[in-house]
């Protein structure tokens, strides 16, 4: 399951947009450090794939992916060196597999912020910062022990002071441990020492309600400009807190009718998942069954054996070969014989790439 860890300065609006997500109703008090537990909510992935799946085979149950959300309290500055009980909350941060960086990019007199005014560009600095700070301390630990080994000619060792050195001059930089990650093998590299700033990240702009059909809004355009200067890739969801909280209250046609009355065709979730699927190359295939329809998530190019063990590991173990057809032929179709019958259903081995949207049969034996 993909789990994403929400940081931020306190009173962006982290736990606002937790509570929407989640409908948990996490504390989302007008002061700082209004959340000192994370709080974990687990989300259903909304994928209209899914619901069309379902209305044809008509299952007693749908089963979507879930997404796990983690609101992680206020950072400050000084949160490396424990400020605002910095270190318990950077801990949490470890444990996530991506994170989502809340930013405040609305004026309101009403909301305090913890540094007075609203700078969207000095509050991502802070934070990049904090977390920089923090795994330079990692760093320079690792480092010392490494050069010790490299001294005795172990070639892994040397390599690996390499990469530290470079990470290190990243770091003291206030920039990101990935910047560092040349190749796929020192990215993997720098995720195993549990770097806070190797991990993948996305940016959440929290606009305010006027501004969440406007990307170029003037102070997102600002955390874009600071985003752009840190990691050219990645990605600014643009976000209303308030209009989350609104759309949670809602299901069915007024949700739709309210999405459509401001332009929008998806909600701050759905946007915030997307982004989070495409961070780390994440897809979905389908089960498809009398008594269940399944969505299930697994990375970029994984082969129909590993996406057998995703579901039971007696289905790896005793694979036979997989069925697989396209959800669009399926739906076309309208039931898995008849798309059998078309010619739509293929007979794929183990290695076969699996695809975005495949429903596929297991055949195996055990």
């Amino acid at each position: 399951m993909l789990r994403l860890g929400i940081v931020g300065l306190p009173n962006v609006g982290k736990s606002t947009l937790f509570n929407a997500l989640t409908n948990a109703r996490a504390a989302a008090d007008n002061y700082p450090f209004c959340t000192v537990d994370p709080n974990i909510g687990v989300v259903g992935v909304p994928d209209p794939r899914l619901d069309r799946l379902g209305a044809v085979v008509r299952p007693p149950k749908l089963t979507p992916a879930f997404v796990e959300f983690v609101d992680i309290a206020g950072l400050v500055e000084g949160a490396s060196r424990g400020e605002g009980l910095g270190n318990q909350f950077l801990s949490h941060i470890r444990e996530v597999d991506a994170i989502v960086h809340v930013v405040r990019c609305f004026d309101d007199p009403d909301v305090t912020h913890v540094t007075g005014d609203v700078d969207p560009e000095r509050d991502h600095d802070v934070i990049t910062s904090e977390l920089a700070l923090a795994d330079l301390a990692v760093v320079e630990r690792r480092l010392e022990k490494a050069r010790k080994t490299a001294r005795t000619g172990d070639e892994a060792a040397h390599t690996e002071v390499t990469l530290l050195e470079r990470v290190t001059r990243e770091l003291e930089e206030g920039r990101g441990a990935r910047e560092a990650g040349e190749d796929e093998a020192s990215v993997r590299a720098l995720r195993r020492l549990g770097l806070l700033t190797a991990k993948p990240i996305l940016y959440a702009a929290n606009v305010s309600e006027a501004d969440v059909t406007r990307p170029d809004a003037p102070l997102v355009e600002r955390l874009s400009a600071a985003v752009r200067r840190h990691h050219e890739e990645a990605e600014v969801v643009v976000f209303s807190a308030r209009f989350e909280a609104e759309l949670a209250e809602l299901a069915g046609p007024e949700r739709a009718e309210f999405l459509a009355s401001v332009g929008l065709a998806e909600s701050g979730l759905e946007r915030l998942i997307h982004a989070g699927y495409r961070l780390l190359g994440l897809e979905t295939f389908f089960t498809v069954g009398d008594k269940e329809v399944r969505a299930w998530t697994i990375h970029h190019g994984t082969t129909a054996f590993d996406a057998a063990g995703e579901i039971h590991s007696d289905f790896q173990r005793g694979f036979i070969r997989a069925e697989t057809i396209s959800w669009e032929d399926f739906v076309a179709a309208g039931s898995y014989k008849v798309a059998r019958d078309r010619g739509h259903v293929r007979s794929e081995g183990r290695e076969y790439r699996v695809r975005d949207g495949d429903v596929l049969l297991f055949r195996f034996n055990v």
